[in-house]
């Protein structure tokens, strides 16, 4: 291989990478509309079904790229499903709560749960991982703190959805990072986890006539079924994606998805946005910058 060829493939592979996450996080940005359109269903029943049926495609997904070896050898691994169970825990929760918040109007919150995700990151690397806060980026933090306070002061209580998606996700993250094998091996292994009890839920449903899957109503069966679909290859094109591209873009990335929740929510949805969500959302937004100043700064650096 030539030294032309090395740089020509490495962009190529670049340029692979950005295609495949900015195809994650449209499809990400735009989840919002199908989880509107299975609000009507009890959100146990969905949560089960995005289980469900994603287990079928991450598991052809591994087949198809020939990587079984590794999750076979996790399934004989105690200490490995453990750690599974836990970030499927943590995955579940954070589902449960955007679900329910799109359910009921709570959009708006979940833009903003997702926007300060990568400060919450940030915090617990200090925290749990003994990693140094640059000035750039302890103002940053300083901001978002100072937009959580803003919007406790104006609805007299703290803003619950946001912080629980954040929190939650960036837990999932930091616990995922112990799982050692790949991401598509891990995501498997984690809804087949959450499978026993979501296919046992789901037969329950069924058993006692509450269930909304194969009664008649098609709709609702395909809903159910395409739960799985808008779960799983969001995820997985994201997988793909992210080894092909510096942690710098993906981190700049990150935010095309709670951005297009943002509008959706406000332009399309009709969810109230007055002065005081205004000026905490600019305080996020500014942090943001920072922090992704603060990112490119190093990266050059390095």
């Amino acid at each position: 291989m030539t030294s032309q060829t090395v740089p020509i493939q490495a962009d190529s592979d670049a340029r692979r990478g950005f295609v495949l996450a900015l195809c994650a996080y449209l499809l990400w940005g735009l989840l919002p509309f199908y989880m509107k359109a299975v609000a009507h269903l009890p959100l146990a029943e969905v949560i089960a079904h995005r289980i469900i049926w994603s287990v079928p495609i991450a598991a052809a997904v591994l087949i198809w790229l020939g990587r079984t070896a590794d999750f076979k050898a996790a399934l004989r691994s105690p200490r490995m499903l453990a750690m599974a169970a836990l970030t499927a825990a943590l995955i579940t929760v954070n589902w449960s709560i955007y679900v329910w918040a799109i359910a009921v109007d709570r959009t708006v919150e979940t833009a903003l749960g997702y926007y300060i995700n990568p400060l919450v990151n940030v915090v617990v690397g200090a925290l749990l991982l003994g990693e140094r806060l640059t000035k750039l980026q302890m103002v940053a933090v300083a901001l978002a703190a100072v937009a959580v306070i803003v919007l406790t002061v104006e609805s007299g209580k703290l803003p619950w959805v946001s912080l629980a998606l954040a929190f939650s996700f960036a837990a999932y993250g930091f616990f995922r990072k112990t799982l050692p094998i790949g991401p598509s091996q891990g995501f498997l292994l984690e809804v087949l986890l959450l499978s026993v009890p979501a296919l046992g839920y789901a037969v329950w449903l069924a058993s006692t006539g509450q269930g909304h899957f194969a009664t008649g109503n098609s709709t609702d069966t395909l809903l159910l079924m395409g739960s799985g679909l808008v779960t799983a290859v969001p995820l997985l094109l994201f997988a793909f994606g992210a080894r092909l591209l510096r942690l710098s873009t993906i981190g700049i990335m990150q935010y095309i998805a709670p951005t297009i929740v943002f509008l959706i929510a406000v332009f399309i949805f009709g969810e109230p946005f007055n002065t005081v969500n205004a000026i905490a959302f600019g305080l996020i937004w500014a942090a943001l910058a920072i922090y992704s100043w603060s990112m490119l700064t190093a990266s050059r650096q390095r």
